[in-house]
C-alpha cells in the first residue's frame, strides 16, 4: 500500500510557481471506455504515450485473456473482488484495499469476479499495452 501510495504521489501534476489543490468531481471524469467496457478515468499522464496514473472500472464478470504489459503495473483495489495469475497457477480472490504488482512482460490473466463492478486505482511505469500470449 505505501509503495502505491508513493508512486501515486511521483505521479502527480508537477510543482507550479502558484501551487493549487485541484479537486475533480466524480461527475466530471473523461471516462475512456474500452470495446471490452473497460473504463479509463485518466489521473496523471498520457496512457497512450507515457507513465501514467488512473482510475479503472471493470464490469462485474470481465476477464481478461492471457497477457503482458511491457511496463510494471502498481494497483489498489479500491471496490469489488479480483483475481489475478500466472496462466495455469491458481488464482487467489483480493478485495478492496489489497494492493499488488504486475512486473513487467509477465504473463497473467485477470479477472472481476464480484456481483459488481471493481474499482481500482492503477499506476503503469511505461505507456499503456495489452500483449496477447498463448498461455
Amino acid at each position: 500500500m505505501k509503495r502505491l501510495l508513493c508512486l501515486a504521489a511521483l505521479a502527480a501534476s508537477p510543482v507550479t510557481a502558484d501551487p493549487a489543490i485541484i479537486l475533480t468531481p466524480d461527475t466530471t471524469q473523461d471516462l475512456q471506455t474500452t470495446p471490452e467496457g473497460v473504463a479509463f478515468a485518466p489521473l496523471s499522464g498520457d496512457r497512450e504515450a507515457e507513465a501514467y496514473f488512473a482510475m479503472v472500472r471493470l464490469p462485474a464478470g470481465t476477464i481478461s485473456p492471457a497477457h503482458t504489459k511491457s511496463a510494471t503495473m502498481y494497483r489498489l483495489l479500491v471496490e469489488g473482488e479480483m483475481t489475478h495469475a500466472a496462466p495455469a497457477t491458481d488464482a487467489a480472490t483480493i478485495g478492496p484495499g489489497a494492493d499488488y504488482e504486475v512486473p513487467a512482460d509477465l504473463p497473467h490473466m485477470s479477472a472481476c469476479v464480484s456481483a459488481t463492478l471493481c474499482l481500482r486505482l492503477l499506476y503503469q511505469d511505461g505507456p499503456f499495452d495489452f500483449v496477447p500470449v498463448t498461455p
